[in-house]
């Protein structure tokens, strides 16, 4: 499991002061950066590949209200590696430790110059494996 914290600003709520909806997959996007910055260490994961890792499909679950000021970690495990395609998930947890929220996104493996669809590279599979946990 990969872990980081985000704090919630005023910019991020909507007027009930509660965090708008749309922004969990920005805190997710975040998270999943940290995430990738800490596998490729030294190196712009983003920008230094011939192939690239597109958001194919997103799920979310909202169970508390995440307010201004709350510092949030979150929690991101690997839940499926596939030939084409992983699936990352995302737990949001409050200071008090309790789970805010829930969320999912599959990122697919495309070659940057065609936006074909290719295998994904043995390397990156290599190190996703150790935070792979597989879904209840």
């Amino acid at each position: 499991m990969f872990s980081t914290k985000i704090r919630i600003y005023f910019f991020d709520a909507d007027p009930a002061g509660i965090s708008f909806y749309g922004n969990l997959f920005k805190y997710a996007h975040t998270a999943y950066e940290e995430f990738m910055w800490t596998l490729y260490p030294g190196k712009n994961v983003f920008m230094d590949r011939t192939f690239v890792l597109p958001i194919y499909k997103t799920n979310a679950r909202f169970i508390k209200p995440i307010n201004i000021g709350d510092e949030i970690r979150i929690d991101l495990t690997v839940t499926q590696v596939k030939e084409f395609s992983f699936e990352v998930s995302y737990n949001f947890y409050n200071a008090k430790n309790e789970l805010t929220a829930e969320a999912q996104t599959v990122h697919v493996s495309v070659l940057k110059e065609t936006f074909k669809k290719i295998q994904l590279p043995l390397e990156l599979k290599d190190k996703l494996i150790p935070y792979l946990i597989q879904k209840d």
